[in-house]
This record gives structure tokens, sequence and C-alpha cells, in this order.
């Protein structure tokens, strides 16, 4: 091969090269499902997250949000893996018109924690017309024991929460301190035959929330363990059966309009935009 072949031959392997390394670097995006798509990525300090904006938003509106706290299996910083099933029902389009919000679903390389909760309030606060007595989270197994840990931190800022499999590892001495949370609006979900969050410390805190009248919902996924039970919460089975803490609850049995109702009364609001 002579010289001039040879400078041609690497041009053109220079350029598979390049479109490789564009098509690694931006492909993510494109591999996306049309529903993941609607999850718009963008990382504040260091955590990634993503944000559904609601349907035909309009700015004059205000609308309510939910923090999405995925479990173990959506670790890392690839801003993709902590979009679970249930972030896939929220995006449906009937349920965003029926229940027209934002979600946001940060993403953790570690159990959830303090200085989480204190990026996730600043995500939302440059937010625009979000309802800021009307913020709600969940999760399930890591994200619904992160939901326990959070709502505990800052008992004053959600107005209502739903923790699935949320009791924290069985190996593991996780504390929630029911006096804490006893007046925020929960709906906790859990399978009677989970080996890895255990089901007996739901039952537990259930038992402490009835006794101090606390405002907690407990549906009990009968005869399922710790997977296959996350999108539950949204969809409803028909192995589920609910009890409520005391009469405080909102009885209403259908899980996103139970969840949409709930709201921060005026006069206990703190959290204002400014």
């Amino acid at each position: 091969m002579n010289a001039s072949r040879r400078g041609e031959y690497r041009l053109f392997v220079l350029a598979i090269l390049l479109l490789a390394a564009v098509a690694v670097g931006g492909g993510q995006e494109r591999v996306l499902s049309d529903w993941m798509k609607l999850y718009e990525p963008d990382v504040y300090k260091e955590m990634p997250y993503r944000v559904m904006k609601p349907i035909n938003f309009d700015a004059g509106e205000r609308y309510p949000l939910i923090v999405s706290l995925h479990g173990g299996g959506g670790k890392g910083t690839d801003n993709r893996k902590q979009l679970k099933g249930w972030n896939k029902l929220l995006a449906a389009e009937q349920c965003r018109t029926d229940y027209p919000g934002y979600v946001l679903a940060p993403q953790s390389d570690r159990l959830w924690d303090a200085e989480h909760l204190k990026k996730i309030k600043a995500i939302i606060k440059d937010l625009p017309s979000v309802d800021m007595s009307r913020i709600y989270i969940l999760g399930h197994s890591m994200g619904g024991h992160g939901t326990n840990i959070l709502i505990q931190l800052d008992p004053d800022y959600f107005a209502a929460a739903a923790p699935s499999a949320g009791t924290g590892l069985r190996d593991t001495e996780d504390f929630i301190d029911a006096a804490v949370i006893k007046d925020i609006p929960i709906w906790a979900f859990h399978g009677d035959k989970d080996r890895v969050c255990p089901y007996e410390r739901d039952r537990e805190l259930f038992a402490e929330m009835k006794k101090s009248g606390g405002n907690m919902k407990l549906t009990t996924w009968v005869g399922d363990g710790h997977g296959g039970v996350s999108d539950k919460m949204i969809t409803g089975a028909d192995n589920g059966t609910t009890q409520l803490s005391s009469n405080r609850c909102d009885p209403e049995p259908v899980f996103l309009k139970w969840l949409f109702a709930q709201k921060i009364p005026a006069k206990n609001q703190k959290h204002k935009k400014k």
C-alpha cells in the first residue's frame, strides 16, 4: 500500500472511530423508550435526575410534584436506571391527563440521606409553577426506605408519602420514628412474604401509628415477596388488603386519587417559593 492509500485508510479509520464515539456518547438517549424520553435529564451538584413536566403545561396553573426514589437496582450515575416500572405508569398519557403534575426522579449511588433531600428541595424550588403544598414522595425497597428517612428529616415538607417495602434490609437496624411522622398521610405497601425488607417492621410501625392515632394506611400484598410488587402501588391488585390506623386516614381506595387529594393545610405551610 503506497503512502497515499495509507493516508486515505487512516482517514477512513479515524472517521469510523469518530462516528463510534459519537454513537457511544450520544446514543443513550436515542435508545430510550418513548416514555423515558418524557423524563428530561439534568444534574444538580453531581446528583443526576430526570423530570417529567405536566402534560399541556400552563404557567398560570400550580402543579403537584411526585418525588420518585429508586431502589437498589437503580443506583449509579447513568441518569437512566432510576426510571422504574411505576415511572412508566406515571408517564402514560391517560394518567398524566387525569393527574397532571411533575415527577422528579433523582439518582443516587448510596442510601438516600439528608444531602439528597437538600438537593431535591433545591431542584423543586427552581421548577416553575409547583404547588408547594402538594409535594409527594414514594419509592420501593431502597426507595421505600428512603421515603421513610426523608419524611423524618423534614415532616413538614411532604403532603403525603407512599413507601413500598420501606422498612430497610433484614440485617440492619433501621429506625422509623412514628412520633415524628404520625401527622403525614402515609400509604405503605408491603408483601407479607418479603424476606429482604421485613414485613414485620411495617406491621410494628402500623401498630405504633394506630396507638398514637397516626395517619397511616397499610396495604398488604398477601402471598407476595419483595420483587415484582413495586408497580402495584399504582395499579392496585386483587391480593391487597388495606388497614387504616385511625379515622384520620382518607379511605379512598384508588392510590393516585388518594395521593393527589392530599395537601398541606395553609396554616401549616412552611416551604413556599419566593
